[in-house]
């Protein structure tokens, strides 16, 4: 900032300021400034004032004249609102200098929050939004103040397992310390980390400015519409950003790229299951979870084009597994048996899944039922087929158990349930058998 108050001042930083009206009108009381300082030069605690500069200190920014005390401040220094903010973006000390009439310079530590607006009568200044938000953003001299307790009303839970151990809660303690004994170390990358906040917590439209064109929300549908019509082969942010008739970079400013977008895809997806409630018997629990799986990959193909066993940890993906663990784990099955009798269920829903998408693929693009498919090669059975080396085979098509058609998914998941139910009674048995699993009389002697 220039002063413009004698002549022959001393320059300090550019572009040069000055106070509205001019000095010699009416006078500068005083002027509040905010000053991010290097760590060396900066304020060690909240009451003190900043410390010399020394003489031998390279000169990498300029010194405010009228101060009696010499203070290093950055070049690039912006006027915020009616506070004069030098954002140094990763430096760690913050400090308010608050210029009196005296010329004696006041300081104290920002701890966050808003920045105090005093000025002087009738001063005018300029202002720069974005080194106002750097330095909002830069690291405070001292710690943080804790938070306010929340209203229990208006709280929201602990997010993560360790804030929710933090917080105390019982079960979270118990996955903290599970976690530490399968993890030896936590990896965050820039690239996962983004990929999971997006997720978990989108960023919300803007509410200020002029109103973007598109939402994350429209990306997202449409995303979903070029895959439905072509798979996610034919899936790309150029496809996308025609589909909603923009540029390919414009799709950059809400996904990172394609993977992020069929995350999104694919918990927007899920999203539209009805899944069992809690406390509903567990073998129509079971089917219903079947059934809306089944009819989300008829209706969603592309999701089966994905490596499901990488599946998005998105907050409806993982509802959905949270629905039908629930429907088994108190049947008397261990948690082990829990995770694998889900497993199976998923895996036969996607695989006939799969199948019926092939198949339905195949007779599209043919326009060759699969009974018809069959009849063309019925010559095989005469001309090739060896009953000598197929022996099993030949007996099973003696006794007409190809004659039928394949099952409907109904037949077939009854079958697989009466299977979950025989594992059921078998633990159920296990249990009743073994006294250390039978829960104690907590008064024998009554």
């Amino acid at each position: 900032m220039r002063e413009r108050t004698r002549a022959g001042s001393r320059a300090t930083s550019y572009p040069a300021t000055s106070a509205v009206p001019a000095v010699g009108a009416r006078r500068l009381v005083s002027i509040l400034k905010v000053v991010d300082l290097p760590a060396p030069f900066g304020p060690r605690k909240a009451t003190s004032s900043p410390s010399r500069t020394s003489t031998s200190m390279p000169l990498t920014a300029s010194t405010v004249s009228f101060l009696r005390w010499k203070v290093l401040v950055r070049p690039r220094a912006r006027i915020t609102g009616a506070t004069l903010s030098y954002a140094v973006p990763k430096w760690s000390d913050h400090a308010s200098i608050r210029c009196t009439g005296k010329g004696k310079p006041s300081s104290h530590a920002r701890t966050g929050g808003e920045i105090p607006r005093e000025v002087g009568e009738d001063t005018h200044v300029t202002t720069d939004p974005t080194d106002a938000r750097a330095a909002d953003r830069a690291p405070s001299a001292t710690a943080p103040t804790p938070p306010a307790t929340p209203d229990p009303e208006g709280s929201e839970r602990p997010r993560g397992v360790a804030a929710a151990a933090d917080a105390g809660v019982a079960s979270a303690v118990q996955a903290a310390e599970h976690a530490r004994a399968q993890f030896t170390e936590i990896v965050r990358t820039p690239e996962i980390t983004r990929r999971l906040a997006l997720l978990w917590d989108p960023p919300a439209p803007a509410t200020r400015g002029r109103k973007p064109r598109l939402t994350l929300d429209d990306v997202v549908r449409a995303g979903i519409a070029v895959a439905q019509e072509g798979g996610l082969d034919a899936l790309s942010m150029r496809r996308v950003a025609t589909e909603l008739g923009v540029g390919a970079m414009s799709l950059y400013t809400y996904v990172p790229g394609r993977t992020e977008l069929v995350d999104l895809m694919i918990d927007r997806a899920y999203a539209e299951l009805d899944l069992p409630a809690a406390g509903a018997p567990w073998r129509p629990a079971l089917a219903q979870y079947a059934h809306e799986l089944w009819n989300l990959y008829l209706r969603h193909p592309w999701i089966l084009q994905t490596n499901m066993w990488r599946a998005p940890l998105a907050p409806h993906v993982l509802d959905a597994q949270e629905a039908g663990l629930r429907t088994i784990v108190d049947t008397g099955l261990s948690e082990l048996q829990v995770v694998d009798t889900l497993g199976l269920v998923d895996n036969y829903v996607q695989g006939l899944a799969r199948a019926t998408i092939a198949e339905r693929t195949e007779r599209d693009a043919t326009g060759v039922g699969n009974d018809e498919y069959w009849t063309t090669l019925g010559s095989f059975w005469e001309d090739w087929f060896d009953v000598e080396r197929y022996p099993v085979m030949t007996r099973v098509y003696v006794a007409g158990g190809f004659d039928a058609p394949q099952g409907p998914f109904d037949a077939s998941l009854d079958r697989l349930l009466d299977a979950v139910e025989l594992a059921i009674d078998s633990a159920s048995a296990d249990r009743s058998d073994d006294p250390a699993a039978a829960p104690e009389d907590p008064d024998p002697a009554g």
